[in-house]
């Protein structure tokens, strides 16, 4: 155990005369009272003094200070936290100001999705002498939002912590060999929508369609546009033409409504897989939303033209179409699982059944009679 002394850092101060003191850093703070008027702090702890603060501090009745002694191998708190920022931050984040009493915060540069490298950011916070605390994965951030803060913990930190924590920062990877920082927002691309709304019910005027108002308001939020809605029955064949022809009218997200039970009339996922596609990951451990479906269409010759895939960083390839299937409870629901993958999708996700398997744990929806999300556990 250490001693109050050590704990307090006196282990790295000394005691001078004011008179002494400019360019060193106080070790602590230092109140003004000044009778029914102020009390409060007049300098606070790891402060650099300047020539003008002298006077000050001797009205204060500050004869000597008890300053800070930084060795050759140890950095201020400050300088610290301005070094971890750097390191932490990826595209899309930038440092919000000057760092105070060691802490930093790291703004949104841009409105995107924030990502985090997970396993990243746990063996730095398993340092000890740094900490750095984010908002959750795969949020959707505003400009100018606080994502992080990060911080070293110590007033005088030494230099071999913080190169190691930088170290790990810094050497994340994605799957494609690209750097992915502990902190970064994608961008949250703008799509064109192509909407197949399935269902005998609907497609022969039994009952009125209510899905579309739906679809139409979560793609605007995102900047988008519908291409095109269809309607087809609860035939693989109709269903698929009309998804081609929303693929030739270059939508470059598809969305399918309904047709994703058990019930024999409902073929949607085999009018999927009849354009071609194989890999298709149907169910979801996320209630509302168990039913969901969702696939990839890699565009070819019968599918809308090959393409050349150029990838940008973080997006889908523009010779992938995401397609997502949403199940009834769209409609009834206002958040589903739908609300949990679409921005990911736009921000160039390629979701795989490992990953929606994740999603069990918080993909409960509570249904409170006001909803709060995304400032909800559903979904983190």
């Amino acid at each position: 155990m250490c001693d109050l002394h050590e704990k307090s850092g006196r282990r790295n101060g000394k005691t001078i005369p004011v008179n002494d003191a400019v360019g060193t850093i106080l070790a602590h703070d230092i109140t003004e009272i000044t009778p029914g008027t102020f009390k409060g702090r007049a300098f606070r702890k790891g402060y650099v003094i300047r020539q003008e603060d002298i006077c000050h501090l001797r009205r204060l009745g500050k004869e000597n200070l008890f300053v800070l002694d930084i060795a050759g191998d140890e950095m201020h708190e400050d300088e610290a936290a301005h070094v971890l920022a750097h390191a932490l931050r990826g595209e899309g984040v930038r440092p919000g100001g000057e760092p105070r009493e060691g802490k930093i915060n790291l703004l949104a540069d841009r409105t995107g999705l924030l990502k985090i490298n997970r396993e990243a950011l746990r063996e730095f916070n398993l340092l000890g002498d740094v900490i750095c605390a984010t908002l959750h994965d795969n949020t959707v951030v505003r400009e100018g939002q606080i994502v992080a803060g990060t911080r070293a913990i110590p007033l005088v930190v030494k230099k071999s912590i913080i190169a190691r924590a930088a170290e790990i920062a810094l050497k994340g990877q994605r799957a494609n060999g690209e750097p992915q920082r502990v902190v970064e927002i994608r961008e949250i691309r703008k799509p064109k929508a192509g909407v197949v709304i399935t269902g005998n019910e609907v497609y022969y005027g039994r009952i009125e369609d209510a899905f579309a108002p739906v679809i139409q308001r979560k793609i605007a939020e995102y900047g988008g546009e519908i291409g095109g809605i269809s309607f087809a029955p609860d035939d693989a064949f109709s269903i698929a033409a009309r998804l081609r022809e929303l693929i030739e009218a270059g939508c470059d997200l598809l969305i399918t409504t309904g047709g994703l039970s058990v019930d024999p009339d409902d073929v949607t996922r085999f009018a999927i897989r009849d354009l071609g596609i194989h890999d298709i990951v149907y169910g979801s451990p996320v209630l509302p939303g168990s039913m969901f479906l969702i696939a990839y269409l890699e565009k070819g010759p019968k599918n809308g033209g090959a393409g050349r895939p150029r990838q940008g960083k973080g997006q889908t390839p523009e010779a992938v179409i995401p397609i997502l299937g949403i199940p009834a409870c769209g409609i009834y629901s206002r958040t589903t699982v739908f609300d949990l993958l679409l921005p990911r999708v736009l921000a160039g996700d390629r979701i795989t059944r490992e990953e929606i398997a994740e999603l069990g744990h918080g993909g409960l929806c509570l249904h409170c009679d006001a909803c709060q999300y995304p400032l909800c556990p559903f979904g983190k």
